[in-house]
């Protein structure tokens, strides 16, 4: 009988395979960005599906311009960090809710990535030279080979995500990071430590919209074209990833182990989705697939939490029913001893 394992692959090739890497990696890079507000912050930040085709869209518009990639990708993330800004005031300044807030500039984004995109719903860059054509023709130059375009991508994300597994590592590490973290843990504790909480969270949810944008930008590149509507469920894939790598890494404690496991869920996240297409589903359920994916996920940890309780009911009954016996066992041999003693007595009377 073949393993589950082996049952996938049979639905799967090497090249969806592989593409659903690439994708899990450029997409983890969002993830990143959503585990800032979603887990260290503390935050429900939405604006995640607006920000995420920003960035997408704002890198489109300028390569289509003839600037220069990697000033194309700044760009895109100094465009997600100005929706993360709008974000973070209306809601440390305004006092709007976080989950409102985000609602309200991701809904203002959609006319916004209209206008970038001058009122198309998508824009082609598929001529374009990107940083993924300049991997493809730099390993050409030096093995020789030429490597499919999602090849090149997978590297790409797998360049980026790394980069930003480390950056926020050693940022997140220092004292200034440490108010971050203190921030989403107690904001009572740090802001009576003197501590702006408010700046604090503003920063988190800019950098967290940067990478958002650095995501979007990067799959416009591996897709060769932006859409207006690319980022919607983004928020959705990003809770699935981080919960994903947390029921893979949950006995680890090392931060950076965490960071890794939110990129790690999002390529589980991607190989499940594209099995599930090799399976022969509808693409217009993806959605509601994505979200089956994330039920399922949230709800693992607090169904493994009443297994363990239930066990560890099963065995302090099966613990109480042995002592009762033991107990039971000790008062019968008590009663036997005390008669045997006072029939002895009596004969000895």
């Amino acid at each position: 009988m073949a393993s589950p394992f082996e049952l996938v692959l049979s639905y799967i090739n090497v090249n969806s395979l592989l593409g659903a890497v690439g994708q899990g990696f450029i997409w983890g890079v969002m993830v990143l960005g959503v585990y800032i507000t979603y887990k260290i912050l503390n935050v429900s930040d939405l604006t995640v599906d607006g920000s995420f085709a920003t960035g997408g869209a704002v890198f489109a518009v300028t390569i289509l311009s003839g600037m220069n990639t990697t000033l194309c990708l700044l760009l895109a993330m100094l465009a997600g960090g100005l929706c993360g800004f709008v974000t973070g005031i209306l809601h440390t300044k305004f006092k709007i809710p976080a989950i409102l807030a985000g609602i309200l500039t991701q809904l203002g984004l959609y006319s916004i990535n209209l206008r970038i995109l001058h009122g198309k719903a998508n824009v082609s860059i598929g001529k374009i030279d990107t940083n993924i054509t300049a991997i493809s023709k730099l390993i050409n130059k030096i093995f020789n080979i030429t490597i499919p375009h999602t090849r090149s991508g997978m590297i790409l994300g797998i360049i980026v995500s790394l980069a930003c597994i480390l950056l926020l590592y050693f940022l997140l590490g220092t004292e200034f990071g440490a108010s971050i973290r203190a921030t989403g843990n107690n904001e009572k504790m740090i802001r009576a430590l003197g501590v702006n909480t408010d700046s604090i969270k503003l920063f988190g949810i800019i950098l967290s919209n940067m990478l958002i944008a650095l995501s979007g930008a990067m799959l416009v590149q591996m897709n060769k074209y932006a859409d207006v509507g690319m980022g919607k469920g983004a928020i959705v894939y990003g809770l699935a990833s981080i919960v994903i790598g947390e029921v893979f890494f949950r006995k680890f404690s090392n931060f950076g182990i965490k960071l890794a496991s939110s990129v790690f869920g999002c390529i589980v996240f991607f190989i499940i989705r594209s099995v599930v297409i090799n399976l022969g589903l509808d693409a217009n359920d993806m959605q509601l697939l994505s979200a089956i994916i994330v039920v399922i996920a949230l709800a693992m940890p607090i169904f493994k939490e009443n297994m363990n309780i239930r066990k560890i009911g099963k065995r302090n009954s099966l613990n109480e029913m042995n002592q009762s016996k033991a107990y039971d066992q000790d008062y019968k041999e008590a009663i036997e001893k005390r008669n045997v003693t006072e029939i002895g007595g009596g004969d000895n009377a």
